[in-house]
C-alpha cells in the first residue's frame, strides 16, 4: 500500500514539473532572415522570446545584398518565416516577385506614413531609417592638410586619392543607398560623373555598410562613407572622427518587416511581425536608431550629426528597388576592379 501511495505522488510530482516546464522547451523556431548587426542579434532574440513565448527565432544573418540574392534563390522553397530588419528596398523587390505574405500588423494606425507601405495589399512596414554619412579622421585629415568635407564633391580631391574607402553596394545595403541616393540626388549623368571621379580616391569596396567607418575610426582611412548611427557609436567611443551628412542631402533606407508567403509557420511570423510594430519594440530600436517609425518614440543619440533627418533625400523606393538590377550591375562594369576579396 504504501508503495503505490509513494508511486502515486512520484506521478503527481513529474505530471507537475512536466507542465512547468519553461516556455523554451514548448517554443516553435521561426527562422529570421536579417541584415541587422552582430551584437543586436542576442537583444532582438531576447525581446522577442519574451514578447512572444511561444517562439524561437532562429537568425540567418548578413549583409543586405547577400540575404536579398539568397532569399531569392530560395522563392521556389522559402526557408524563412519572415523577414525582420532588412532594407525595405530588397522588400519592394520581393513584394514585386510575388513573394511577401500581405499582412497588416497590430499597432498599424500608430506607425508614421513613411514608414508604411503605401501600394495595396500592405506587405511590409518599416521601423527604424539608416542614412549615409561621412566618418571623416579629422587626425588623419590634418596630416594631409584636407579639412572636414561639408559636401560630397569635397570628397574627389585628389589629396584623398586612395585615402577613401565604402561600401559594395551589391552586397551592402548602405552601399546601395548611396549609389542610389546619388543618382536620384544628382539625375544619372551627374551621378555617374560624380562616381567616377570619386572612384579615383577609392581604396577598397568593403563588404560591409559598418567597415568604412570602423576604419576611419581607427585611423587606417581618412574617409569612411558608412552610415549615421555606426558614426555615432565610433565617436561616442572615443575615435578622432567627425560624423557628417552633407548640405546636399543623403540616400537613406529603412529597416523593414514582412511575412513570408508560404511560410511554414506563417501563423507565429505574424505574431512576430505585431511585436515589431510595437511601441516596445519601436524603444528598442530607438537605441540603435536614431529615426523610428512609431509616433511616440524618439531617440536623439550622443554625437548624432546635427539636421540629419532635415537631410534625408527625397527617395523613391518603388524606383531604388525597380532599378536595383540595373544600377548594381552599370556600378560593377565601372568601379568591380577595387572591390574586397570575398
Amino acid at each position: 500500500m504504501m508503495w503505490r501511495r509513494n508511486t502515486r505522488l512520484l506521478f503527481l510530482v513529474c505530471l507537475a514539473f512536466a507542465t512547468s516546464l519553461p516556455a523554451a522547451a514548448q517554443r516553435t523556431k521561426i527562422v529570421a532572415y536579417t541584415a541587422i548587426e552582430n551584437e543586436q542579434l542576442p537583444v532582438f532574440k531576447a525581446a522577442i522570446e519574451s514578447a512572444v513565448s511561444d517562439v524561437e527565432i532562429e537568425w540567418v544573418r548578413d549583409s543586405t545584398g547577400v540575404i536579398t540574392a539568397r532569399f531569392l534563390a530560395e522563392k521556389a522553397q522559402p526557408r524563412a518565416d519572415i523577414l525582420l530588419s532588412l532594407a525595405v528596398s530588397s522588400l519592394i523587390q520581393f513584394k514585386s516577385a510575388g513573394l511577401l505574405d500581405p499582412y497588416t500588423p497590430k499597432g498599424w494606425e500608430t506607425l508614421k506614413p513613411q514608414f508604411k507601405d503605401a501600394s495595396p495589399p500592405a506587405s511590409w512596414f518599416g521601423h527604424d531609417a539608416f542614412l549615409g554619412a561621412i566618418c571623416f579622421n579629422t587626425v588623419e585629415g590634418g596630416k594631409i592638410g584636407v579639412a572636414s568635407p561639408s559636401s560630397w564633391r569635397e570628397l574627389t580631391v585628389s589629396k584623398l586619392e586612395g585615402k577613401v574607402v565604402m561600401s559594395h553596394p551589391g552586397s551592402s545595403g548602405t552601399g546601395y543607398l548611396m549609389v542610389a541616393g546619388w543618382l536620384q540626388m544628382m539625375g544619372e549623368a551627374e551621378g555617374w560623373a560624380f562616381m567616377d571621379a570619386l572612384h579615383r580616391n577609392i581604396a577598397v569596396y568593403t563588404h560591409s555598410g559598418s567597415a568604412p567607418c570602423v576604419q576611419a575610426a581607427r585611423g587606417e582611412r581618412v574617409v569612411g562613407i558608412s552610415f549615421d548611427m555606426r558614426g555615432a557609436r565610433e565617436k561616442s567611443a572615443g575615435a578622432p572622427i567627425d560624423v557628417i551628412v552633407p548640405a546636399e542631402g543623403t540616400g537613406w533606407d529603412m529597416e523593414a518587416t514582412a511575412v513570408v508567403k508560404g511560410a511554414k509557420n506563417a501563423a507565429l511570423a505574424r505574431k512576430v511581425a505585431d511585436w515589431a510594430a510595437s511601441e516596445d519594440a519601436n524603444r528598442l530600436y530607438a537605441k540603435y536608431y536614431a529615426i523610428v517609425a512609431h509616433q511616440a518614440v524618439t531617440s536623439l543619440p550622443a554625437n548624432y550629426p546635427p539636421d540629419a533627418e532635415r537631410r534625408m533625400a527625397r527617395i523613391d523606393f518603388e524606383k531604388m528597388a525597380n532599378e536595383r538590377d540595373r544600377i548594381i550591375a552599370e556600378w560593377v562594369r565601372r568601379y568591380e576592379t577595387k572591390a574586397a576579396a570575398k
